[in-house]
């Protein structure tokens, strides 16, 4: 069986594509029709997208499309419509790990180290039966994960199992809902990872802009570190452009700007005419977005991705109005400070 993150990750790939293909095909949402709900799910993805409380069936897909437009400065939430998707299609196969977590222990009642060892993505079932949380849980029987479990940690698992069962009686209910407790935060992890970035991704595809993520090269050179970021166009040779794709709540709002406006500044010091781009999600202050501004040549919400990428593509294409910024930023030792034994070389 596979592990719930693997699960997650791939409803998630399913459902991005679902909202990729309904924004596409509606422009956006701009020129919704009923036509475009081509499915029962997609219906249910749109619904979820504008918090519509009904009972989706194919008689009401108009009264949604209504829905949608009597509220026009209520914007789609793509995050809750594909985040419902998956929690919707994976809670069946969290009660298919908890059955099999009672076929491998004879009902909770009998522990063995190479069971365990041998079934590690019931890990989520054995940690919920105990309580903990996984940071909780590593720290109390050491390396341990839902896809492998050491021989050390499997034989402390069994007697923190052992010992929680001469306690306490487990209960389905009380375990399912810690497990979705679990699933909580690896979908919030997996929207960070691929929803936002997919969407910016399927932008610049649309428009014919080059480019690598992340995980495509090694580096972004810059004035004092190299680093990658989300997206460079067209490659970290030559590069003409970066951007980062990043949501925030209002409280976190100035502790991220900072973080990614140093990151602007060192990579925009290093190369010249560099434009840095940030997308931004979720609830950032407006002061925030002002200073952030300053530094980078755009600040761009995700609801106006396609008109970012074909500003971008102007840039790909020779246009050198659009980097607005340039920053002056090098690092060179003091000729005054003569401690010869620890001048440094930057």
């Amino acid at each position: 069986m596979k592990t719930i993150y693997q699960v997650a990750q791939e409803l998630m790939r399913v459902e991005i594509d679902r909202y990729l293909y309904l924004a596409e095909v509606s422009d956006g949402f701009n020129k919704i029709e009923k036509k475009h709900l081509i499915d029962h799910d997609t219906a249910l993805l749109f619904c979820a997208g504008i918090d519509s409380q009904i009972n989706v069936d194919e008689d009401n897909y108009q009264y949604l499309i209504n829905d949608f437009k009597r509220k026009p400065a209520v914007l789609f939430d793509i995050e809750n419509a594909v985040s419902m998707g998956v929690y919707r299609q994976i809670r069946p196969y969290i009660r298919e790990l908890y059955a099999k977590a009672i076929d491998v222990t004879n009902g909770f009642t009998k522990f063995n180290p190479i069971d365990i060892k041998n079934h590690p993505y019931l890990l989520p079932v054995f940690q919920s039966l105990l309580g903990y949380s996984k940071s909780q849980l590593k720290k109390k029987v050491g390396s341990i994960s839902d896809n492998q479990i050491s021989n050390p940690a499997s034989i402390k698992l069994v007697q923190f199992l052992s010992e929680q069962l001469n306690r306490i009686k487990p209960e389905e209910n009380n375990i399912i809902q810690r497990m979705e407790i679990t699933l909580e935060g690896i979908i919030r992890d997996l929207v960070g990872k691929f929803l936002f970035e997919d969407v910016v991704a399927n932008a610049l595809d649309k428009y014919g802009v080059h480019y690598l993520r992340e995980g495509d090269y090694t580096a972004l050179s810059g004035v004092i570190y190299d680093f990658r970021a989300d997206f460079i166009l067209p490659n970290p040779e030559n590069p003409m452009a970066f951007i980062e794709v990043r949501k925030s709540s209002s409280r976190h709002a100035s502790l991220y700007a900072k973080d990614k406006m140093f990151s602007a500044i060192n990579w925009k010091g290093k190369h010249k005419s560099l434009i840095g781009v940030i997308v931004v999600e979720g609830e950032w202050t407006q002061a925030t977005l002002k200073t952030m501004a300053y530094v980078f040549d755009y600040v761009v919400p995700l609801s106006k991705i396609n008109e970012l990428a074909q500003i971008l593509k102007k840039a790909q294409e020779g246009d050198k109005s659009i980097l607005r910024w340039l920053i002056e930023f090098s690092i060179k030792p003091s000729p005054w400070f003569t401690n010869d034994e620890i001048t440094p070389t930057l």
